[in-house]
């Protein structure tokens, strides 16, 4: 049977704004303050689905969340109408307030962990929500996340979903940006690696001591025994204390794999000779790791193009392509590099390089707007078609957003109540055109 990789890129959401919400993300909070365009953003995403969809490329879109969560500002004391919550936020707790407006959720890559049904013990295909308790303003996602993840993959005989991880700081998750699957070819038996950051519970392991670790050891032991994955065809590495230091926080950013290909910056990984030597010993011959130098490029360069937050897509020809955004051009020594892997004789055979830069000035590249699921021809028929792009749903998109999003949103626009029903009445729209049902709680008002 034939399979594939989908990949399922996280849409914008019309709060799109740049609060520096992300402590150890370097562009996250550089750009702090500064006016964002949620509707370029959007269009900046769309883009490049459709440009891979055009490619061949199997592509969804994942929906974004009712933005500012006025859900979460009620946990936290504020009452009221909805107007009123927003405007007590916004006057006592302007930090909560962004928080619960951050469109934080377009970067798929924290939606959850995936195993495909090639790996689990059950043979379905396996979805962890991650909790992404490390920033408040990403630890309210999950609820949302995962109904939205059951109304786009909701057969049972084809699909396992599993609730966040307890919400503690031993047991932080933040999804496939950490977690990576090795296979020989689509639809077969693979390796999955599991990066974290930290040993949660053992005080006295590595640890980066500037920014913090966001993913634990726990947590993804914990996502690997939910997925019934065996121990011969798992890994468990650690990331290199001091590239996190330096602006590394998931290991999407210093590494990315896919089939039998690992490509990465030599310091990724703690004892980094090992963790390459168990995955060529679990996955066999084929393995092809492609280490890149800090001669070549600096992990100061790795984190500001954000060279490994690409996505590395196998092409219909069996070669790959790497996708970058347009940082990596701009960056003379790393497209410097770029052009010389190109003649490396690797399988990596080809550059696409596109314009995400309002996602770039939050701290998100190619990979960070992905979710990627594989899955068989019994499974692809499973999910639902609203979510899948076609050459139909790409104009409908374009037309919703350039409906209901704002060419402009600064921080202080995040105190508007307008902007809460203009999120409202645009989702409520989008749910009835990619079919996802009642995922959104809120009430129309």
């Amino acid at each position: 049977m034939n399979a594939y990789e989908f990949n399922f890129d996280g849409l914008v959401g019309p709060t799109h704004n740049y609060s520096g919400l992300s402590f150890g993300n370097i562009a996250s909070k550089n750009n702090s303050g500064a006016i964002a365009n949620p509707k370029l953003a959007a269009l900046q995403g769309l883009a490049k689905m459709k440009a891979l969809h055009d490619r061949g490329f199997r592509q969804g879109v994942l929906a974004p969340h009712e933005r500012p969560d006025v859900a979460a500002l009620r946990s936290l004391g504020f009452a009221g109408t909805d107007v009123a919550v927003i405007h007590a936020a916004a006057e006592h707790a302007p930090m909560l307030l962004s928080g619960a407006a951050s469109a934080s959720p377009m970067w798929a890559a924290n939606a959850a962990t995936v195993s495909p049904s090639a790996n689990t013990r059950d043979g379905r295909v396996h979805f962890t929500a991650a909790n992404l308790n490390n920033k408040f303003h990403r630890s309210i996602e999950h609820p949302t996340t995962s109904r939205i993840l059951k109304s786009m993959f909701s057969h049972d005989a084809h699909f396992a979903h599993h609730a966040a991880l307890p919400n503690c700081p031993q047991m932080g998750d933040e999804g496939a940006a950490n977690h990576t699957r090795f296979c020989s070819r689509y639809g077969v038996v693979g390796v999955e690696l599991f990066v974290y950051g930290a040993a949660g519970f053992d005080m006295a392991a590595p640890a980066p001591q500037r920014f913090p670790a966001r993913q634990t050891r726990e947590a993804s032991l914990a996502v690997a025994r939910l997925h019934g994955l065996t121990d011969a065809r798992t890994i468990f590495a650690q990331q290199n204390p001091d590239v996190i230091d330096a602006g590394v926080f998931h290991n999407d950013v210093i590494a990315v794999g896919n089939g039998k290909v690992l490509f990465c910056h030599q310091r990724a990984f703690l004892n980094q000779q090992n963790v390459i030597t168990e995955i060529a010993q679990k996955f066999g011959p084929e393995f092809v790791p492609i280490e890149v130098s800090n001669d070549d490029v600096t992990v100061s360069d790795a984190v500001s193009s954000y060279l490994f937050n690409s996505q590395l897509l196998t092409r219909a020809d069996g070669e790959m392509m790497l996708v970058v955004p347009e940082e990596c051009r701009a960056n003379a020594g790393v497209w410097a590099y770029l052009q010389k892997l190109l003649t490396l004789n690797t399988p990596i055979r080809e550059l696409l390089v596109f314009d995400l830069r309002e996602s770039m000035r939050n701290g998100g590249g190619p990979a960070c707007l992905r979710l990627r699921v594989e899955l068989n021809e019994v499974e692809a028929g499973a999910v639902n078609p609203g979510v899948l792009m076609s050459d139909a749903l790409y104009p409908t998109l374009i037309a919703w957003v350039e409906k209901n999003y704002r060419d402009q949103v600064g921080e202080k626009d995040l105190a508007d109540p307008a902007l809460l029903i203009e999120c409202r009445t645009s989702l409520d729209e989008l749910s009835q055109i990619l079919r996802l049902g009642n995922v959104y709680p809120f009430q129309m008002i």
